[in-house]
């Protein structure tokens, strides 16, 4: 069971359903299934990017490259006394990830190689590039990993969650679709990673906004910080 899957779990058995199992038929829809009857898939509601082949999500991105950068600067080299935080910026698509990361190592090496040094920003390559400033504190490392930002990410949570949900139910249709005359009644419920909770007030916005057609008996957005608080569209 994923994080969101724990999460729709909790929501659920707060609702006071008792009758919940995980995987009825093994690793294929549904996620859960209630009392029998009732057929439950889960989805995480991110932002997602288009590509060619459909949508992925933008931390499919963003986290593998920030653990490919983090380990980058640790081989550039102990601190001699001061370090550099690197803050980086970027936007897709990227060059492939050798390229940024020769364009990225010569940026850095060149940078630590000058007797002094400033606050600076460096264009690494048309959609990607780095602040470097001065730590506070001496680190072991030189570079120290100060932040990024997914330029990508971000925009009106509203816009972003109504986009999203698109997005996530056409999917989720698709992949029941040759199982789902099994059960009566299907749900789908959205652990929501935009808008982390919205406001009543934001929640009857959304409801008056979002109306689309679509085949779901319910649909559900979950809080991951507050598990046990969701609400229906």
């Amino acid at each position: 069971m994923d994080r969101s899957e724990q999460i729709a779990f909790e929501y659920l058995k707060h609702q006071g359903f008792c009758d919940v199992v995980y995987e009825p038929d093994g690793n294929i829809p549904p996620d859960f299934l209630i009392d029998g009857r009732i057929a439950i898939e889960v989805r995480r509601l991110n932002q997602n990017e288009e590509r060619p082949n459909g949508h992925r999500g933008l931390e499919n991105v963003s986290i593998p490259l920030r653990e490919k950068i983090k380990a980058l600067l640790k081989t550039i080299g102990p601190s001699n006394g001061e370090s550099w935080y690197v803050m980086y910026h970027f936007r897709r698509p990227l060059p492939p990830w050798k390229q940024l990361e020769s364009l990225l190592l010569t940026a850095l090496t060149n940078f630590r190689n000058n007797t002094v040094n400033r606050h600076t920003t460096l264009t690494i390559s048309s959609k990607f590039l780095i602040t470097l400033f001065k730590a506070g504190q001496t680190y072991p490392d030189f570079f120290v990993l100060g932040g990024f930002a997914d330029r990508d990410s971000g925009g009106f949570v509203l816009a972003e969650l109504i986009r999203n949900i698109h997005i996530c139910v056409t999917e989720k249709t698709r992949k029941v679709e040759c199982v789902r005359a099994k059960y009566p009644e299907w749900w789908i419920v959205l652990v929501d990673y935009i808008g982390y909770g919205i406001g009543k007030s934001a929640q009857e916005e959304l409801r008056h906004l979002l109306y689309f057609e679509h085949s779901w008996f319910k649909i559900v957005i979950v809080n991951p910080l507050e598990a046990k608080h969701g609400f229906e569209l």
